[in-house]
């Protein structure tokens, strides 16, 4: 390109643009993100909110697929859809895949029904089950009616969330298998949670400062007169304190004080410990998994006990309500599925060792190996072959006597068809 067009063609973000199009139809505007659902207030500054966002960042990292199945239910091949772009590229316009996995599973672990919303599709839903969804969200329930839901949902378009009703049919709705466990009003989830809230305000109190005094007096306080005389020499003292420097006051050598800011003994501890272990066990959770120290074995109980079943939660509303019955027909064989990277917690002495077991009984390929370790795929051809790389490769195929490449061995004899046996003798 010459100087000219470059200068003619050239583009800068700041100099470029109209400078009174920032206050031109932009909407309102925030100081903080208005799509993003905040936390409740009684888990928003407790412990129990770490243990949400883990499961949710943990069941997000799992890959959720479009596919299409072979005549065995096998995978065959991913399906390029809407429905596939929204679950791994771009959800919307203000999330990613990833970002609107972990939205969905937060906000099902703590409200514990969450509503998917394809807010934008090719066509509309009414009129036919076959449509290409563009766009979707992750909306709260606030009303159940008999074939409608009303949900909480963000509209990007004016900036805000609102409510809407919408059928049932066209949205999915997905309750948290451990709903039980976490959401209900007296689950251990919850019960943790007040327990918790409990304690903080205990220990708000302790540290706030008071002194708790109590002053006894010499006389009686029986009359009116004695009470405001005792009610004076409170605000006295109390002047004293808060105009002192260091704090000091004094009183009257008749007069005692006692001062009951000392730690009160009580068992919250005790409790938030005990559910803190019976939600872990319930949840399949350990405070190894918690603080990234657990070993392979025990993430794999985690995953297959506690990830898993939220996982087969989504996909199978997502098959019930995005799949058209003709989509899931023996005809096309359309799913929604699930695939977990298996060697993640592998370290990389044992993926040395379980890759040299899969390639060698002709499980994976060589370039698939590759793939799991970071590293490009070879363009050796025999990279993509399925065969024990520790035995030389034969001329022909044992089993059709097709030749192979690169062999050398003769073809070996194989017995012929039965069909053709029994041709021979009639």
């Amino acid at each position: 390109m010459s100087l000219g067009d470059r200068l003619q063609h050239a583009w800068n973000a700041f100099t470029n643009r109209d400078p009174t199009a920032l206050y031109v139809n932009t909407g309102p505007g925030y100081s903080y993100r208005p799509d993003r659902r905040p936390l409740p207030r009684s888990s928003e500054r407790s412990s129990v909110a770490a243990i949400v966002t883990r499961m949710a960042i943990d069941a997000a990292t799992i890959d959720i697929e479009h596919v299409r199945l072979d005549d065995n239910d096998r995978f065959k091949e991913v399906v390029d859809s809407g429905l596939n772009y929204c679950l791994n590229t771009s959800a919307n316009i203000d999330q990613t895949g990833f970002a609107f996995k972990v939205d969905l599973y937060k906000t099902l672990l703590e409200v514990g029904v969450v509503a998917i919303v394809p807010v934008e599709t090719s066509i509309n839903p009414d009129k036919t089950e076959s449509y290409r969804i563009e766009n979707m969200r992750i909306g709260e329930i606030v009303e159940w009616f008999p074939k409608h839901v009303k949900v909480n949902l963000y509209d990007e378009r004016i900036g805000k969330r609102q409510e809407i009703v919408l059928p049932k049919s066209q949205l999915g709705i997905v309750e948290n298998p451990f709903y039980s466990t976490m959401n209900s009003p007296n689950s251990t989830f919850q019960r943790l949670n007040r327990k918790l809230n409990l304690l903080d305000y205990v220990d708000e109190q302790s540290s706030s400062g008071k002194l708790d005094l109590i002053i006894q007096l010499p006389y009686t306080i029986k009359s009116e007169s004695r009470r405001q005389q005792a009610e004076s020499r409170r605000q006295t003292i109390e002047t004293q304190l808060v105009g002192s420097k260091y704090g000091i006051a004094y009183t009257d050598a008749t007069e005692k004080i006692t001062q009951l800011n000392r730690p009160v003994e009580n068992n919250l501890l005790t409790q938030v410990q005990n559910l803190k272990e019976d939600l872990y066990s319930e949840l399949c959770i350990t405070k190894e998994i918690l603080n990234n120290t657990a070993d392979e074995k025990t993430m794999n109980n985690y995953y297959s006990r506690t990830i898993e079943p939220i996982l087969t939660a989504v996909v199978d509303e997502m098959n019930r309500k995005f799949l058209s019955k003709t989509a899931r027909s023996q005809q096309y064989k359309h799913k929604i599925a699930f695939f977990r990277d298996q060697f993640s917690l592998l370290s990389l002495t044992d993926i040395a060792s379980v890759g040299d077991s899969l390639t060698r009984n002709e499980i994976i390929t060589s370039n698939e190996m590759r793939q799991h370790i970071g590293m490009k795929p070879s363009t050796d051809p025999n990279a993509d072959v399925l065969r024990n790389k520790n035995i030389a490769p034969s001329e022909y195929n044992q089993y059709s006597g097709e030749p192979n490449a690169g062999g050398t061995e003769p073809p070996i004899e194989t017995e012929p068809p039965a069909e053709v046996l029994v041709s021979e003798l009639e």
